[in-house]
């Protein structure tokens, strides 16, 4: 099966349905390899809970469970909130964790020099491009295993079939087989009744929703949340300076609660097809809110209209796994310099599900009352705009004046 012989494997070990039975999987079609398990810690929680005695008991020889939840605010999260950058109105929580995740894999794999890594990644997906890429971006010479392009199983059913056999412990059933991924910015579901567009995600049912509640089991009474930025980074909420973890916890909590960031999209993937997914992003969400309300005051109209021409490119690059690559750092290079005047204070009134801008302010804001005010002013000679319109309009004057002859 392998090109070369293959005596020690890093695996992207998240301690799931697809992972958790392919190291036992692993040893049988290696020749018994080694498997080395390594969990990135990007806020999944309580699913990191016993990983290590799992990972032991079904054959890895050691598992390194690496804090990443700093880097993955810091270095993937804030850099793209700093572009506005949405994927067909996606906020690209797993798109970023995956370079993030698949980065730190490659460094394990360089230090116990493994011959290979492998990731539990379906040959449906995009997450099989976005570990690849940052894989060949780091260690462009290590070999990859994907058995979801090896191995005969079809369904998560026939994985879960596999599991019971081998005696593979896992959290969900084949009632609860929805496809998750969690971490500090999100949690996604797909699969199930997920998969036909006509029905309706079953918000309200006890358990679906993890990260917070429906609209209509939020409070009856709006929520007020003031978020300060520096220079497009987010670094207090309410008053109180947050470091970037505590920052996006604080607010998933105070959005969660609410019913803010439920997103229910049909996106396009990258391998071609089109997939149904359900997200939960309420720290997300309000934090895309706010810096939006920001920059009205702070950009100018030139710079922000080309911005968010970028950012739809931006959006694409993450989405498609192009972290590490020249043009994304160079636009991540604009975006650090527009953003030098993206400071103050946006507050926000947050109700069932709803974000409404309740007042901003800036040191750097461009808007002059007086200029726009409709009252008397002397900054605005309103006799100005004659002279303006006819230099505007001339091009359709002189067309409509010859198409009249």
């Amino acid at each position: 099966m392998a090109e070369k012989k293959i005596k020690k494997v890093v695996l992207a070990y998240s301690g799931g349905l697809d992972t958790s039975i392919i190291i036992p999987w692993l040893k049988e079609n290696y020749d018994n390899c080694e498997v080395i398990a390594v969990s990135g810690d990007v806020g999944q929680g309580t699913e990191l809970d016993g990983l290590e005695e799992k990972a032991i008991r079904t054959g890895a020889s050691k598992l390194y469970v690496l804090d990443l939840k700093k880097d993955f605010v810091e270095n993937y999260i804030f850099p793209t909130l700093k572009f506005g950058a949405k994927y067909e109105d996606y906020l690209l929580g797993t798109s970023f964790a995956r370079p993030c995740i698949a980065k730190a894999l490659a460094e394990i794999a360089i230090k116990e020099g493994a011959d290979a890594i492998c990731h539990g990644c379906t040959g449906k997906g995009n997450d099989q491009v976005r570990f690849e890429l940052t894989f060949k971006a780091f260690c462009p010479d290590m070999t990859i295993i994907a058995p979801w392009r090896e191995w005969n199983i079809k369904s998560r059913d026939e994985e879960i079939d596999y599991a019971e056999a081998h005696h593979i412990p896992l959290k969900i059933n084949r009632e609860t087989n929805y496809s998750k991924d969690k971490n500090l910015w999100h949690l996604s579901h797909e699969g199930m009744d997920l998969e036909s567009p006509a029905n309706e995600p079953k918000y309200n049912k006890l358990g679906f929703l993890e990260m917070g509640v429906s609209p209509e089991q939020a409070p009856d009474e709006p929520a007020y949340v003031t978020i300060h930025f520096e220079k497009g980074i987010p670094t207090a909420v309410n008053g109180k300076e947050l470091g970037a973890v505590e920052l996006v916890e604080a607010l998933n909590q105070i959005g969660g609660k609410n019913g803010i960031g439920l997103l229910d999209l049909v996106e396009n993937r990258l391998v071609g097809m089109k997939s149904r997914g359900v997200y939960e992003t309420p720290g997300g969400a309000i934090l895309y809110k706010a810096i939006d309300v920001l920059e009205t005051l702070t950009l100018d109209k030139e710079s922000a209209h080309y911005k968010a021409l970028m950012a739809q490119k931006y959006a694409d690059l993450v989405y498609n796994g192009q972290w590490f690559t020249p043009l994304r750092e160079a636009m991540g290079a604009f975006a650090d310099k527009l953003e030098e005047t993206v400071t103050g204070d946006v507050k926000l009134k947050l109700y069932k599900g709803n974000m409404i801008n309740a007042g901003v302010t800036s040191p750097y804001s461009l808007y002059d009352e007086q200029t726009a005010s409709f009252g008397e002013d002397e900054a605005y000679n309103q006799k100005d705009s004659a002279g303006f319109i006819n230099l505007f309009g001339l091009p359709i004057k002189v067309r409509a004046k010859k198409q009249g002859k």
